[in-house]
């Protein structure tokens, strides 16, 4: 049974559990706070008078020995049956503030460390990503924004998949090699269903163009690697950015090599109904075999949700092939 506690933080803490019902917790790899939304049977059988809920207060989910949720009230609803609907998200909700920043020569880590401090935050554990981006600068973009550009310079640059998020009241950066179940999903192992999709629509590319202004030719440097056949089989797919100036030929081929890896194949993705597991969370690597679509393979949660109501635990999750 799930352990709900709500801090009014005016020194009283209220345990929950046994009020709420259609609880629901959600994560996403990128760019979305973890949300966890719930209902509560306002004046239920044996709730106290001075019991009440309010935007700000803190929110605590547990389950067993398992801590799942921290956060804080964002949104309150209430209809005729008294039933009060509450969303609340954890700390990175917060990371949808705007700013602006010049980073240089900082790991991802730096720059999360450094919005923590200006924006008062917790951080826990920051996995170094040993690639040093050289600048970075910001100007009016989301703090959240700014963290995944971050983790896409490290992808990008040093072929290595971070994770961004919030662990139970702690801002870290894990390296997603390291997240990974000890048990798969599939034939005979809690699923309950699937969807099975692929495209070249999202995020495929076939010819890589990276440049730079030259200052001492007053030109554009362009630099490309293409796959001719599947420019024949899928049309021309073409990436186009910029590139720092300080690389070196050497630097800026392994980037386009590298470039090819990731983007120049199909995209497949899975989205699955399973019996619910609390480790699962979004950005984790999860095994995943489901013979009747060939797949026996570690994929990687975008996204996330468990459902709790009826004495039942079901997550639905979206995956992405990496």
């Amino acid at each position: 049974m799930l352990e709900i506690l709500i801090d009014n933080k005016n020194g009283r803490v209220w345990d929950v559990s046994t009020i709420v019902t259609d609880v629901s917790w959600t994560t996403s790899r990128v760019g979305k706070p973890a949300a966890l939304e719930l209902s509560v049977v306002n004046g239920g059988l044996g709730q106290d008078s001075d019991f009440s809920i309010q935007n700000g207060d803190v929110i605590r989910v547990r389950l067993g020995d398992a801590n799942v949720f921290y956060g804080y009230v964002f949104r309150l609803k209430q209809n005729a049956d008294q039933e009060i609907s509450v969303t609340a998200y954890d700390q990175t909700r917060y990371l949808l503030n705007k700013a602006t920043y010049v980073f240089k020569n900082v790991e991802t880590g730096d720059v999360i460390r450094q919005i923590a401090k200006d924006f008062q935050l917790k951080t826990g554990r920051i996995d170094p990503t040993e690639y040093k981006i050289p600048s970075m600068m910001e100007d009016g973009q989301t703090l959240f924004d700014m963290i995944e550009k971050a983790n896409v310079l490290t992808h990008n640059n040093a072929g290595q998949f971070f994770v961004f998020f919030d662990d139970f009241g702690a801002l870290s950066l894990r390296r997603t090699s390291q997240l990974q179940t000890d048990f798969y999903i599939g034939d005979g192992s809690l699923l309950t269903g699937y969807d099975y999709g692929k495209d070249i629509d999202s995020d495929t590319f076939n010819r890589i163009k990276l440049y730079r202004d030259n200052k001492e030719t007053g030109k554009r440097d362009v630099f490309q690697i293409q796959d001719s056949a599947n420019m024949a089989q899928w049309g021309v797919l073409q990436l186009y950015e910029s590139i720092d100036e300080n690389l070196n030929k050497a630097q800026i081929d392994e980037k386009l090599k590298q470039l090819a890896v990731l983007k120049n194949r199909e995209q497949r993705t899975l989205s699955i109904d399973a019996i619910g597991d609390i480790r699962v969370r979004a950005g984790m690597y999860v095994q995943i075999i489901i013979s009747s679509l060939n797949i026996r393979q570690l994929m990687l949660a975008e996204e996330v949700k468990h459902s709790f109501g009826n004495a039942e635990h079901n997550m639905s999750m979206t995956l992405k092939v990496v």
